[in-house]
């Protein structure tokens, strides 16, 4: 019994760590700007869950249980304990939605492990810890990353990085890029240096190589405005030849778009499948919207689903 329980806790421990908050690799961020990062969601995170208790109860705003459901597991997401119990409760009581006590197992053993009394006295009537977690603990609703922290995040970049970050932010609508995706980008690629470049000979904030500078008419790379357009410009074909897969679209972005094509998802480099780990950490999200006007898709990878995590996951 004791080796089954200490087994439970390290899986509860992995999974705590997968499904908590997942950011950016330090070669992106320095330490203290990764450490400041970090804050910034874990607040973020108590932020929805303080939110989602005003709709659970209806505190200053109309009562709405299945959206205080949808804002407590993004915290839980995040890794808040107090939005993995209050998710929890919901699932072990059936309020706001279908009552699962596998889930509510689940969600109370995460919370216990992260310190929340509560949830550890729950776990005496939800059974076993299973490993089973909600849906939505993988793929966030639209409507949760509405309130994606934008302005959290920019405090956290040193000032000459904030410029630059801010810059992107402003143009990516222009280009039907939603801002966590185009600054994910930018931070992976360059860590929002206007005068990077790699042994490949990429350029700027997006790292542009002189054939994607040349494809999207950027004559000066080093410029941040201009190139940061063409990368934004880039990863708006991306999306439309890809259909709107992020995983895919940034394995694009690092590899190309025909080396994604060659392998019929993400190509099986290191390089790439941990960028596209770090993308997919940072944006929370596989789908974006996209304009099929840009380009026809492509035939090779139609209809397939993309490998979201290193190791591989057809």
């Amino acid at each position: 019994m004791r080796r089954a329980n200490e087994r439970a806790t390290k899986r509860v421990r992995r999974l705590a760590a997968g499904l908590g908050l997942a950011m950016l690799s330090s070669a992106a961020l320095g330490g203290q700007e990764e450490e400041a990062v970090k804050t910034a969601f874990a607040q973020h995170a108590r932020y929805l869950a303080q939110e989602a208790l005003g709709y659970e109860h209806g505190e200053g705003v109309p009562r709405d249980q299945g959206h205080a459901a949808r804002l407590y597991c993004e915290s839980a997401r995040l890794g808040d304990p107090e939005g993995m119990y209050a998710l929890g409760w919901m699932y072990a009581n059936g309020r706001g939605v279908e009552r699962n006590d596998a889930y509510a197992g689940t969600l109370f053993a995460m919370a216990a492990q992260l310190g929340n009394e509560h949830a550890q006295r729950m776990l005496r009537f939800t059974g076993e810890y299973t490993g089973a977690v909600p849906e939505c603990m993988h793929t966030p609703p639209e409507t949760v990353l509405e309130h994606w922290p934008a302005e959290t995040v920019l405090a956290a970049l040193a000032p000459a990085r904030r410029e630059v970050a801010q810059l992107l932010l402003k143009l990516a609508p222009q280009y039907g890029i939603q801002p966590q995706f185009a600054l994910a980008i930018g931070i992976t690629e360059s860590n929002l240096n206007p005068g990077a470049v790699s042994p490949k000979s990429a350029m700027g904030v997006m790292q542009l190589i002189p054939e994607t500078a040349e494809r999207f008419n950027v004559k000066n790379p080093y410029d941040p405005e201009q190139n940061i357009r063409g990368g934004l410009a880039y990863l708006r074909w991306l999306l439309a030849y890809f259909r709107g897969d992020i995983a895919l679209a940034a394995a694009g972005y690092n590899a190309g778009e025909g080396a994604v094509d060659r392998y019929r998802g993400v190509p099986p480099y290191r390089e790439t499948q941990g960028y596209v780990e770090r993308i997919l950490a940072f944006v929370r999200n596989r789908h974006h919207p996209y304009d099929e006007r840009v380009v026809a898709p492509s035939t090779a990878v139609s209809g397939l689903r993309a490998i979201g995590r290193a190791g591989g996951e057809s």
